[in-house]
């Protein structure tokens, strides 16, 4: 049967006279029952089980506080109204762990009563009834995080999450300055390595730790020795215990069941017989007589569980052991299944995680594969253009290049021509050397005969000189006469320096001279006698 999550549950017989009703708080829930007038508590506390689907019974009791404030338990075989439970409606009780088991691992069956067991040990050591030093708290807080939250997952994991948590004893939290913040990580650690732990598995790891503990499972009481020295008696799965008052962790004293053969009170007087004949009988004194009876009771109930546990298992208890082993095989083939699927479901959803970090790769390649692609076509566009633009120049560069060849063969053609007029050529520009050279030859005869000429020149006007001096003494009267037929007979004897006179420019006049007789008269009408000296001299 699964735990119960309720909060409130509700068996009543609506209206009755002859019922009453009791309010039961177990550790995780809180019932409503009412019951007959003459109920007794047998069948009241067999009815809480029931509702709770509790089995193991015998770990567990009705609590209540009486009339006179004192922490009672009511008694099974009494009815319930006959007791001194508070006088209240609905009567208020506690359903808690009476006595406790050695070995919580070999002797608790139901998860449920594991389940009660782990909520009212954390509950007594968080309100410090529980010695628990700090390293051992903190150990405990991360299983009681794994059996309330399941795994560790950094991505679900909040931090502060278990600042808020009631998880450490307030007596470990005051010996450090510690912050929350680090009280939480240093659980978390713990908490990060109980991955794969269920939820029984934390709460059983949790009892086996706290049952290591001195002050696990012990009913304290104050009492007095007969030297009335103030003591602690400890009433536990194993014996009694006798504690200094200042000192509730280490017995003083210890009276194993096996060694004890006889307890007994009478008013406070509480005696403790040992099996032992030799060894004295130990007697203390309580406060009250009715905390005697609870001692007693107490005793008596461990003492009964503790021969059981010697004793072979009874017809029900093998059914419900043989019931558990089933249930925590198929609990643990579940979980095996359940932890399988989740390493499974981990792993897709680790490969769907891959899977869609290659599909967004996948994507980004196909879109720079058409990014690629768009430029690709368009390079090709661009180069097709290219090739189109490149044959129209080949075609182009073939035309020119059969009119190149064309040209070449002219060319050669030409080339065979101009051989031919080279070498006409060459002959012209021979027999062209050889008229410049016979130019050349001419042009210096030429210039030879110009400095003579110059050097005639110059001699002949020395000669006009001379002769105009003579002249001029000769006559000074007519000189205009005699000089002109000097001039005419200088011209008429020299030809040279008639065409000197040409070549100057010396403008022609009519020259008369008209000598002594008519023999020696020269006349010179205009140029043609120039001209005809001319003509005589180069000829």
């Amino acid at each position: 049967m699964p735990l119960l999550s309720m909060k409130k549950a509700s068996v009543q017989s609506a209206g009755s006279p002859k019922s009453f009703s009791v309010r039961v708080a177990t550790m995780d829930a809180e019932l409503q029952f009412s019951i007959d007038l003459k109920d007794s508590g047998k069948n009241f506390f067999e009815l809480v089980c029931r509702t709770i689907g509790l089995r193991e019974t015998w770990y567990f009791g009705l609590q209540y506080v009486d009339s006179n404030g004192y922490i009672a338990w009511l008694k099974l075989d009494k009815k319930v109204l006959d007791q001194d439970v508070p006088k209240e409606s609905p009567i208020p009780f506690l359903f808690l762990a009476k006595f406790y088991p050695e070995d919580v691992s070999e002797e608790l069956i139901q998860e449920i009563t594991q389940h009660l067991f782990f909520l009212q040990v954390k509950q007594s050591i968080l309100n410090m009834d529980i010695y628990c030093p700090p390293e051992a708290s903190v150990l405990l807080a991360s299983y009681a995080v794994q059996a309330k939250y399941g795994d560790y997952d950094e991505i679900t994991y909040k931090s502060g999450m278990l600042a808020t948590e009631d998880l450490l004893p307030q007596r470990v939290i005051d010996q450090y300055q510690m912050t929350p913040e680090m009280w939480e990580e240093r659980i978390k650690v713990w908490y990060a390595d109980h991955r794969g732990v269920s939820r029984d598995e934390a709460e059983m790891e949790y009892l086996k730790i706290a049952q290591d503990l001195e002050m696990y499972g012990v009913n304290y009481f104050q009492i007095k020795n007969k030297k009335k020295t103030d003591l602690w008696l400890g009433v536990d799965a194993e014996g009694l215990n006798i504690y200094e008052r200042d000192n509730r962790l280490t017995p003083k004293t210890s009276f194993h069941w096996s060694e004890i053969k006889n307890i007994s009170f009478n008013d406070k007087k509480f005696v403790i017989k040992p099996v032992d004949k030799k060894a004295p009988n130990f007697v203390f004194f309580a406060p009250k007589n009715r905390i005697n009876k609870l001692i007693l009771e107490l005793c008596v109930g461990n003492h009964n569980l503790y021969t059981q546990r010697r004793k072979p298992d009874p017809m029900e208890i093998q059914q419900m052991k043989a019931q558990a082993r089933d249930e925590r095989t198929r609990k643990q083939t579940d979980r095996s299944r359940l932890t399988k699927e989740k390493q499974l479901k981990e792993e897709a959803i680790l490969e769907k995680r891959e899977w869609e970090k290659k599909f967004l790769q996948l994507q980004e390649d196909f879109r720079g594969a058409q990014d690629a692609l768009k430029r690709s076509e368009e390079t090709a566009e661009l180069l097709a253009e290219k090739a189109k633009i490149a044959e129209e120049e080949a075609s182009l560069l073939k035309q020119k290049a059969s009119e190149a060849e064309a040209e070449m063969r002219r060319i050669k053609i030409s080339a065979i021509r101009t051989e031919e007029e080279k070498r006409l050529m060459e002959v012209k520009a021979r027999e062209a050397e050889m008229i410049a050279a016979t130019l050349l030859e001419e042009s210096e005869q030429r210039l030879k005969e110009a400095e003579q000429l110059k050097e005639e020149l110059i001699r002949a006007r020395m000669s006009e000189k001379a002769a105009k001096d003579k002249l001029m003494e000769v006559t000074r009267s007519n000189y205009t006469v005699i000089h002109a037929c000097c001039l005419s007979y200088l011209l008429s004897v020299c030809p040279v320096l008639t065409y000197v006179y040409r070549m100057c420019h010396i403008p022609t006049m009519h020259l008369t001279c008209t000598p002594l007789d008519d023999s020696h008269r020269l006349t010179t009408s205009d140029n043609d006698s120039i001209r005809d000296m001319d003509s005589f001299h180069w000829k």
